[in-house]
């Protein structure tokens, strides 16, 4: 498949290049300097842009065929660029006819805010990251509405290790028995999974171990 990946020199959305690759699939990589990346393969096309340059966002997308949205804003705690970036990333799509799109944001969002403990309910997201996960809320409304074949993927909070393939998927909210955390290879893994199931189409599975 012909993939464009959205975030790409970010931590999951390198592992979602690399394993991307690894699967066969063509890839283009979309970032404000994609050399970060490191990595040459002769299906990877670098494709240097802003996610809030509409246009630009529209020249990496013809003649592919399915989007993976990994955008963040480093480590800044506020923006808009999750919200604001896919809001441009949904219209591009439609204008090219595009229908599949993949996106991350994070547990917590919607009724998987159940899974959380005190600490991410009240100090992480209610206070220190309250305007990045505000703008993932943003994200999630804009992609649930968008008209396309989306699934959006809640992973919990990112931790160092390699690719594991074992974590749980689509656990409720009512859940309390993860560890709240997961790392960057395997969110990637699961990403990847969704290029060829559909049993989370229109839906949002949170994601840990």
């Amino acid at each position: 498949m012909k993939l464009v990946v959205f975030g790409a020199t970010g931590n999951v959305g390198q592992q979602v290049v690399k394993q991307a690759l690894e699967q066969g699939h063509e890839v283009i990589a979309f970032a404000r300097n994609p050399l970060k990346l490191q990595i040459k393969h002769p299906k990877l096309q670098l494709f240097q842009g802003d996610v809030m340059d509409s246009a630009r966002v529209e020249q990496a997308l013809q003649g592919q065929d399915i989007v993976v949205c990994t955008l963040g804003s480093g480590k800044k705690l506020s923006g808009k660029v999750r919200s604001q970036g896919t809001q441009n990333i949904i219209e591009a799509m439609k204008k090219c006819a595009m229908k599949r799109l993949i996106c991350q944001t994070t547990l917590g969002v919607g009724e998987s805010w159940g899974s959380l403990n005190f600490y991410w309910k009240y100090v992480m997201f209610g206070f220190i990251l309250r305007k990045v996960f505000a703008d993932h809320q943003i994200q999630e409304d804009m992609v649930q509405n968008s008209g396309l074949d989306w699934t959006i993927i809640r992973p919990a909070a990112f931790i160092e290790g390699e690719l594991t393939g074992q974590y749980r998927h689509g656990f409720p909210g009512t859940d309390k028995t993860s560890t709240l955390t997961i790392n960057h290879a395997d969110v990637a893994d699961f990403i990847l999974k969704q290029l060829v199931d559909d049993f989370y189409l229109y839906q949002a599975p949170s994601l840990s171990y």
